[in-house]
């Protein structure tokens, strides 16, 4: 199963939905694009919705962690919402917690931009 992306807005900020597997190859490069395109269309607020994420091998790690980086070097903030128990476990084993501002609700994933 390839990663799926949906793109939608809530107040100025963007979320992607993923849907699939974030692997090595397309479906790691069809993130890298996505939000290599919302940072060039001006959004410096983005979300991953993880919940339909199914499994992801150390490209999608890698891949994680660039868009990170990129969202913040353009002075933006990247969050994530709605990790499944294995992307949950992985988080913590890899120690990404650290790095990721994680939330469980949407809702206040959005809210947590304004503060």
């Amino acid at each position: 199963m390839s990663l799926k992306i949906g793109t939608r807005e809530v107040k100025d900020t963007i979320i992607l939905d993923l849907s699939g597997q974030l692997t090595l190859g397309e479906a790691s490069a069809a993130l890298r694009a996505e939000v290599l395109d919302a940072v060039s269309h001006g959004y410096r607020k983005m979300l991953l919705n993880l919940a339909e994420v199914t499994y992801i091998d150390s490209a999608g790690i890698g891949e994680l962690t660039s868009a990170f980086t990129s969202v913040k070097n353009r002075d933006g903030a990247l969050k994530l919402v709605n990790l499944t128990k294995r992307v949950h476990d992985l988080m913590q084993i890899t120690k990404l917690y650290t790095i990721f501002d994680v939330y469980d609700d949407e809702r206040k994933a959005v809210a947590s931009f304004a503060s």
